[in-house]
């Protein structure tokens, strides 16, 4: 979706271009004949409605009245009684969960296949990524803390996929950002200097899994000297606490647990203080309990985004979220979670940065539209906000997109429609590179809808 007047004139593509012709499989096709170097009839505009795929996972929201992944999967929820968690909703050709026609249940990645990536995707984006698409998105309900992770860059990425292909399944890498719908809880980076000083002088219990070396060494540090001796220091003393025995482990979050409960009658703990002791409650003698200390603690006003690079540690908490990231599924855990934890890699592999990281509250492309775009070339959000009877035209760009309709109702237009391109909470929708689509609100309150598409850096 390119904001520039230059992109949209050299795609060439408006909404007056015909009425067009409707050809099964829920296809918005353009009345365009010409043929792309001896392939079919063209059909590089079709806008086609995707069924997304769910993820069960244990840490989601239950039920649709609670959950907006179960609500927009649309699939029963807890109107079903299933008592299932609807954690994520998938949208994208990742095969862990790839996203599907509604109409006739092909998967979207056998139709680029079948289609032709180029003329779907965009010469640049098929040359740079081939068939599938490079960006993945996402919608979290979280109702319990995900594991303490991070996300490898791509030379370890390809490195865990050849020794452990069962645990990581794809050779990618995979920055992520997420965009809060709800007010949004996250663990991420590492405090700072004078915070992780703090942490030590006033939690024992984290002292004592650190040591008295590697403490001692910590409350000697500058707060500006390079940041190299800190790192270090920092990766010893974070080594230590993750790679202590469950037994001490349990022990100290024992402690730690007991000392609040008592704390907590004669003054107000700490927001971290209280943060830990809901974490002992979800993952009880877990060391990411403890882990937390050394994480900077964020919480994300609906609107507000936040970019994850790779091999930086976070843990989402709780709230809903748009998420979107590199086509991969690679994570890393340590904590707080009952999956596999690779610890040695988690910390080896870690940038030891220090730094509250950067609320990213986007940039206005035009009326009722605002863009999130994060260092990687993969993926870019749009969010659009568009009340009762306003209007917006996406401009054509030279890759794909995905549309998400998050509450709210209208309609899509595009150069030709098979239905009347009805759109309510829940309908997604491909969006081809040089396609203009044009959305209308209509009923009785806002349509808030979210696209994801590759960065606009990647094209200039």
């Amino acid at each position: 979706m390119a904001s520039s007047t230059t992109a949209s004139s050299q795609m060439g593509l408006g909404l007056g271009i015909g009425l067009g012709k409707a050809i099964g499989l829920g296809l918005l096709v353009p009345d365009d004949t010409t043929e792309e170097r001896g392939r079919e009839p063209e059909v590089a505009r079709a806008v086609l409605r995707l069924t997304g795929a769910v993820q069960h996972y244990e840490w989601g929201r239950r039920g649709d009245e609670a959950s907006l992944v179960a609500r927009l999967a649309g699939d029963g929820g807890g109107r079903d009684g299933d008592g299932r968690p609807y954690a994520e909703l998938w949208m994208g050709t990742h095969p862990s969960a790839p996203s599907s026609l509604a109409a006739s249940g092909e998967s979207l990645q056998e139709w680029l296949a079948r289609r032709g990536p180029a003329v779907l995707l965009g010469r640049d984006v098929a040359a740079r990524w081939g068939g599938d698409l490079p960006f993945l998105f996402k919608v979290l309900s979280v109702a319990k803390a995900l594991s303490i992770q991070a996300h490898p860059d791509r030379e370890l990425a390809r490195a865990l996929h050849a020794l452990h292909p069962a645990t990581y399944r794809d050779a990618n890498h995979k920055p992520e950002m997420a965009v809060a719908v709800t007010e949004f809880r996250v663990l991420c980076g590492f405090v700072g200097v004078q915070e992780l000083k703090d942490v030590l002088r006033t939690v024992p219990e984290v002292r004592e899994l650190v040591g008295k070396e590697e403490a001692a060494k910590l409350m000697g540090a500058k707060e500006h000297d390079g940041g190299i001796g800190v790192r270090s220091y920092l990766q010893s003393a974070f080594t230590k606490l993750m790679t202590a025995s469950k037994e001490t482990v349990s022990e100290a979050v024992s402690k730690l647990k007991s000392r609040l409960n008592i704390e907590s009658k004669v003054r107000t703990l700490t927001k971290k203080e209280q943060l830990v002791l809901s974490l002992e409650m979800q993952y009880p003698e877990d060391v990411g309990v403890l882990a937390a200390f050394f994480f900077n603690y964020v919480k994300l006003n609906p609107g507000e985004a936040l970019y994850i690079g790779a091999n930086e540690p976070h843990a989402y908490l709780s709230g809903e979220c748009v998420e979107c990231m590199a086509t991969s599924d690679n994570v890393v855990r340590a904590g707080l979670t009952p999956k596999y934890r690779d610890v040695q890699t988690l910390c080896s592999m870690l940038t030891y940065k220090q730094n509250f990281p950067e609320i990213l509250r986007g940039v206005p492309v035009q009326a009722h539209v605002t863009r999130y775009t994060p260092p990687s070339e993969e993926f870019e959000v749009d969010r659009c906000l568009l009340p009762p009877g306003e209007s917006v035209t996406m401009s054509p760009v030279p890759g794909p997109s995905i549309f998400l309709v998050m509450t709210g109702e209208g309609k899509i237009e595009a150069d030709s429609m098979l239905d009347e391109g009805k759109a309510k909470e829940g309908n997604v929708f491909f969006v081809p590179s040089h396609t203009e689509v044009r959305i209308l609100g209509s009923g009785p309150g806002c349509m808030q809808l979210y696209r994801a598409g590759v960065n606009s850096r990647f094209f200039s």
